[in-house]
Formats: C-alpha cells, structure tokens, sequence
C-alpha cells in the first residue's frame, strides 16, 4: 500500500497562490500601495513568496509581459532610485506617526539574500514540492521561517506555470500569424490570378475547375466544423454559434480570425488551462507530442460515447446483467449486451476473449476525493498498489472547467497486475473521462484508443488487451462515505495464461470489480486509520506517530518492490533465465542492482512460483502470517519461535498490518534478526510480505528517521480464491450430486542477492538454491497443512 499525501504534510503546489493573496493585508491607501509595490518589485534579491499571485491565466500572462516591458524601459537612475527605499515596509515619516497608529500594523516584509535563493533554487530544481521535513531543515539552514520556505516554493512553482504558459501563448500566437499570413497570400492570388503557361493575367473560366475543388473542400471541412461544435456543445452543455461561423470566409474589410488552438477545436479556445497540481510529489507524466485537432474530436467523441455506456451499464440489471446464483455474481447477457450498444472501439478481434463484471460497495472517502484520487496517475497507482504495476498520463485533452476535474479528458498508460509469474502484466492505453453528473454524483469512465490510433495512423504494437467502457460512478452519502459501482469490461488474449489462471480470467475474478472494489475499501479504511488521531487498540504506544509513519512508509516500498518482482513489471529491468535445472512452472531472473540506496547492491536474483492447494484463502493466510508457526516454513527462523515486537494497524481487520518481528537465537553462535512483515487481506486475495533488515537500521526508522537508506529485498506470499473451473477434486453426497472442492491460489516468490558485486557472473549453484528453496517452502507449506496430495 502506498500512503501518498497522508504520510507527508507538505501542501499542494496548485492552491499555493490563493494562500499567499490571503496573507498579505490590503492596504486602503491605494496610493500607499502603489509606491509600496513599486519598491517591492524593483527589488533584485526580494523572495518569490512576495510576487503577487497569478489569479487568472490570461490576465496573468499579460501582467507578466506588462511586467517584463516596464523593467526594460527603466533607466538606471530610476533603478538607483527604487532601491533607496527602505527594505522595513513598517517604517514611517515623522509627519504620518499618529496616522499610522490608527491604522492595522502592515506586516514586515523579508528581503532573501543571494545566498539564501541560490540554496532554495537549488532544492527547487531536485524537489519542487520539498516535504514538511525538508522544509524544516532548509529554514533552520538559511534562517528562515518554515513558513516563508513554504511560500517561496509555492509561488517558484507558480512563476514557473506562468511562464510555461506564456511560452505556449508565443509559439500559438507565431503560428496563428503564419496562418493568417498564407491566408492573406491566397486570397490575394486569388484577387490576382495567374496563367501557370504564358505568366500573364488569366481568365476566370481558367479557374473554375480549381474553384470547384475549393468549393468541395470548404463544405467538408464545413461538415467537420458542425460535428466538432455538435460534440463540443453536448460535451462543455452549452451552445457554442459564435464558434461556427468563426471559420466561415471573411468580408472584404473584416479582420481574419483564425482558431489556433491546440484542442483542435478551432476558434473555442486558443490554450488549455493545465490542470491544478493535486498530488503531493512530482508528477511522472510522459512529455509526447500531443494529438492534432482531428484526433482530439475524435477523442471526444469516444469520450462521450464510453460516458454513456458506463453510466447505463451501471444503472441497468436485467436482462443486461442477471445475478447466477451458482458463482454468486452477476453475469453480464452478452446478447443484450449487443443490442442495446454499438461498439465504440471496433469488433473484438479474433481470438479475444471478453470478461465482465460488476460490483457495487460503500467506501470511507467522499466522491471528490476519489475522483481526484482517479485522475491523477501517481494516486490512482498508491490506491491500488497490488493491482496497478506502472501507470502515467501521456496527454492531457481537457483538465475540466471551473476548476474541477468536471470534462476532464487524459490520455493514460497501466501496466495492471494480478500477483503470478503465470499470468503476463496488461498493457493498456486508454483514454478517461471524469464527468459530473449532479451534485454529488460523478462518473470516471476508461476505453482504450489504439483502435484510434491505427485510424489515425499513428504507430502501434500489438495489443494483447482492449479496455471496452469501464469504470465507475460515485455517489456521495453521509458522514463522508460514498457509494461506488464499479464496472470492468475488457477484451483479451489468452494464449500466454496458464492455464491454471484462465477459468479465474474468464469469469472476471482476477482482473474484475469485486477486486477492484475490495482494494479501495481496504485502502480508505487504511487511510482514515493512519489520519485518525487515536492510536488502534492493539499498536505499541511505544512508537511515535513519525516512526509509525517511517515505518509504514518502509513496508509501501517492500511491498512495491515484491509486487515487482512477481510480475516483472517495467518498474525494474529484470532478464529472465531459461535453465534447465528449474522447475517447469518456476520462473528466474535476474537484475544488477546499483546505487540504489534501498537494495543491497550487487546481483539480485527472483525466482517465483504458483501453486494450486486445497485450502481455503481465509486458512492459508491464517497460517503464513501467525508468527508462531513461522517455523515450520520459514528457514529464516532458525527453526525456533519467533516473537512481534511491534505492529501497526491498518484496518479493522487484525491482519491488516505492518509488524516487527525477533527471531530468537538457538545458541550462541546464532545472532536475532529482524523481520519486517506486512499483511493485507480483502475480498479479492490476500498478501503476506516480508524482508530481513538490520536492527541499528530499523531503530532510526522507529525513532521517525528516513527510511530510504533502509536496504531490503522482500519475498513473500500472495493468496487469491480459485475461480471455477479450477483443479480442485469433486466430492458427491449420498444423493449422487457432486460440487467441487473450493481451494486458493497461491504464489511464492522470494528475491536473494546472489552476489555483492554488480559485474559478477551468476553461477548455476545460485540457480540452483533458490529453485530448491522455493520447493522446500512450498512442500512444507502442504506438509503443515495437510494436503499433499
């Protein structure tokens, strides 16, 4: 699990402006402010945090370039004049005393140092969003007060948006003039016509055939023009009429404009606002060249058109959706299916296979905060830390209106994971949507856009995956709890599944809304816990609220280095070995690990594997996470007890948890060891994780100290209820009826370091022992548990 922005206490970078304006106090003599701010801003070494916020893009950018034009037209006396001001804006003339004692106290303003800014554009360009501690050290360091450093990176990070903006402002203004430009050279050949043979002035039937094409082509373009404002009316639910007759040919003596946007809207709007940056830490997105105008209308139109379906197919049951009492879920009726919506992205493809599912559940988050959660790649991966892999967002088509996500339009890339080496990541690009609906009611929809992409022509790979309209709609209720029905539809290739995973593919258990569901209940009870200032029965009171926080912190990156692992994600570069000494369903790779604060460094081998037992998930997890039967799996234990020494809970359900735990030495050539250990456990599987670490390590972690310095690699469990059609034996009663055996799904995976030195040779011997330690766990697993057989 990740914790994201409730772990850190930094604010975020979009409402840092608004701050600020809130802070300053407004003087009622205007003409006191005015000379106030010209002081102020002639200052060289004055601190950003005293620029005044950027309230609206447009006026903003004006200001600045006003701004800029009137620092170049100031002469040097000018200059040496502003700067003989006093810096204390407190200080007063003898004549204005008993006038300024009446008056509120003006507040004083600091004026940074070269050296001081020199220190904070350095941080900035590591860390824009500098967390609470680090923020703390940088004051004490340049003498300053936390909250000074605060607005300094807030308003640096708000210069630096305007002045991105102001650079797509330029190059839309230089190409709206190259248009303008071309248009004025055509119009006036057309005014002046010339014979291509003989040079001189031609005739007008010379022309009538090329006029005719000209004709043709301005009622198509005209055609698109309607279908764009059709789409784009019913999308922002206003009319746009000024925006159809903005391309419609000039008057003799009227001003040409031309639409340059970068919506390919035309005349709509010239930029995109960029949206408000929500997250907590730096954004991952992908800087790629952003879709033409053709692409981004028809972007819109699959928008609306998955909006629509998601929307019904949550809101309709039968015939659309009938429940089956024998898997105990709904069944979508693939007949009504298609008779009630046309494809939006084309035919399945042959050989694809189709699951869908539904799932409706009550989390502790309202509807806005899981919408921003949605819509930004970075949360959206924390929320769903065992089912997501890898995620950014590639494009931004629309960041929404009045500022909220309300018509937000990204263009996304997930690497989503089910914990196996028997089952390959899925790589989708898709497209979501986030609309509201009504007060309180909103709706994220996804749909894949490669089938766009090859329409359009742009280069794509094969794709083992398609996202059909999926998603879900967020209702708000009381006391900060929303209603969620999730949907999850896709399309895909099933010919690289083992075949132990296939019936739980297909009936949509292992990638399908109930899981996805289960996770978010996990994760907000786990959040509004972690927020809570009560600490949960059952946690040792012994440890700070920082070093439950590192600690928590700790096990996120565990966990996300396993999950890795398993499903040999991108996240690493991992190369897999074909030897011929490792069991068929075991897969080996292995990586170099360098300069990696958070790993030992040298060659890191993973071997993981899946198995089928006759256990119930509930049983298995019991038993892998009970510290006292460690032994009877684990060689780590050393064969004796072991013994928590501290734990903290992430949800009401007791296994959800980090802990600590001592494994005792047998004698006295045995020196402990401890273990870190995180359990999680929902309607859609469970995870047990765990890693050796150093005790000098985690005592400064305990004390609130950085856990990035930590250096783990994590093994571990992961446990998921078998779907139907599993290989689980039969059993029949006395009547001659016959069910079959309900079992789980279990992985084990472990990462070693082979070798401490990056440049090493892996050896066959390594291979070897980490193929049979996985054997020896899993026999010692079934032997404990009584199914061997």
């Amino acid at each position: 699990m990740n914790l994201g922005g409730s772990l850190n206490n930094s604010s975020g970078g979009g409402l840092g402006g608004a701050t600020i304006v809130a802070d300053i106090p407004f003087s009622n003599n205007m003409a006191a402010a005015g000379a106030m701010a010209q002081n102020i801003y002639n200052s060289p070494g004055l601190s950003l945090a005293l620029q005044p916020s950027i309230g609206n893009q447009g006026d903003g950018v004006r200001m600045g370039e006003n701004f800029e034009a009137s620092i170049g037209r100031r002469s040097r006396e000018e200059e040496h004049e502003s700067r003989s001001g006093s810096d204390n804006i407190d200080g007063v003339s003898g004549d204005d005393q008993d006038a300024a004692n009446n008056r509120p106290r003006k507040k004083r303003y600091h004026r940074h140092t070269p050296q001081q800014i020199q220190e904070l554009e350095a941080l900035f360009k590591e860390c824009p969003h500098p967390d609470e501690k680090q923020r703390l050290e940088l004051s004490k360091r340049l003498c300053l007060e936390t909250r000074q450093v605060k607005f300094w990176f807030q308003n640096r990070r708000t210069q630096m948006k305007t002045q991105l903006e102001r650079h797509e402002n330029s190059l839309l203004r230089q190409e709206n003039d190259k248009l303008r430009a071309e248009n004025m050279s055509i119009r006036e050949a057309m005014r002046n016509p010339i014979c291509t043979n003989c040079g001189g002035l031609a005739i007008i039937g010379d022309l009538s055939l090329e006029e005719e094409h000209l004709r043709i082509e301005n009622a198509r373009l005209k055609d698109e023009l309607d279908r764009v404002c059709a789409l784009a009316s019913k999308f922002l639910g206003r009319p746009l009429s000024s925006l159809a007759t903005s391309i419609a040919p000039p008057l003799p003596n009227s001003n040409l404009e031309l639409g340059v946007g970068s919506n390919g809207f035309g005349g709509l709007s010239t930029t995109l606002p960029l949206g408000p940056d929500f997250g907590g830490g730096v954004s991952n997105s992908l800087p790629v060249v952003p879709p033409n105008g053709v692409e981004r209308s028809m972007f819109l139109e699959l928008a609306l058109a998955a909006m629509d379906e998601l929307v019904k197919m949550s809101q309709t049951d039968e015939p659309l959706w009938i429940r089956s009492l024998e898997v105990g879920r709904e069944i979508l009726n693939h007949d009504e299916y298609s008779r009630m919506f046309t494809p939006c992205i084309g035919i399945k493809p042959a050989g694809f296979l189709t699951e869908a599912s539904r799932q409706t559940g009550v989390v502790i988050i309202n509807s806005l905060a899981l919408v921003e959660t949605l819509m930004d790649s970075n949360r959206w991966a924390e929320m769903f830390p065992c089912m997501i892999a890898r995620t950014s967002t590639t494009d931004v088509i629309s960041s929404g209106m009045g500022g909220t996500r309300n018509g937000a339009i990204q263009l996304m890339h997930a690497e989503l994971q089910l914990l196996s080496p028997l089952v390959p990541v899925r790589e989708v690009n898709f497209l979501r949507f986030c609309k509201q609906h009504a007060e309180g009611v909103w709706a994220v929809v996804d749909v894949s856009i490669d089938t766009l992409r090859e329409t359009s022509g742009a280069p794509t790979t094969y794709v083992k995956c398609r996202r059909l309209p999926s998603g879900c709609v967020v209702q708000d209720m009381p006391n900060g709890y929303s209603k969620v029905t999730w949907v999850e539809h896709v399309e895909y290739d099933e010919s690289q599944i083992h075949h132990l995973y296939r019936p739980l593919l297909s009936s949509g258990i292992g990638f399908g809304a109930q899981r996805w569901v289960a996770a978010l209940r996990r994760q907000c009870e786990c959040l509004a816990i972690l927020m809570s200032s009560t600490v949960p029965t059952g946690d040792h009171t012994a440890i700070t609220a920082s070093g439950r926080r590192s600690m928590l912190k700790l096990a996120q990156r565990m966990t996300g280095n396993f999950c890795a692992g398993v499903c040999a994600s991108t996240v690493h570069k991992w190369n897999k070995l074909n030897a011929g000494n490792v069991d068929e369903d075991v897969r080996v790779m292995t990586r170099k690990s360098v300069d990696n604060p958070g790993e030992p460094p040298g060659i890191v081998l993973s071997a993981a594997t899946s198995v089928w037992l006759p256990v119930s998930p509930q049983r298995l997890f019991d038993f892998l996470r009970d510290e006292r039967l460690r032994s009877e799996w684990d060689i780590l234990s050393n064969g004796g007890p072991m013994q928590e020494i501290a734990h903290i809970a992430k949800g009401q359900d007791h296994g959800n948890c980090v802990s600590l735990l001592r494994s005792s030495a047998m004698n006295a050539n045995q020196s402990s060891m401890l273990i870190l250990q995180e359990t999680c456990m929902d309607a859609g599987g469970s995870l047990v994780v765990y890693a050796p670490v150093d005790i000098p390590a985690m005592q400064v972690v305990m004390s609130g100290g950085d856990s990035a310095y930590v250096a783990l690699l994590p093994s571990g469990f992961a446990i998921i209820p078998d779907g139907p059609g599993s290989p689980g034996p039969t059993t029949s009663n006395g009547n001659g009826d016959s069910h079959r055996v309900g079992g789980s799904l279990l992985t084990v995976a472990f990462q070693i370091l082979v070798n401490s030195l990056p440049t090493a040779k892996l050896t066959v011997e390594s291979v070897e022992t980490v193929n049979n330690l996985i054997s020896c766990t899993v026999q010692k697993i079934k032997a404990a548990l009584q199914c061997e057989s």
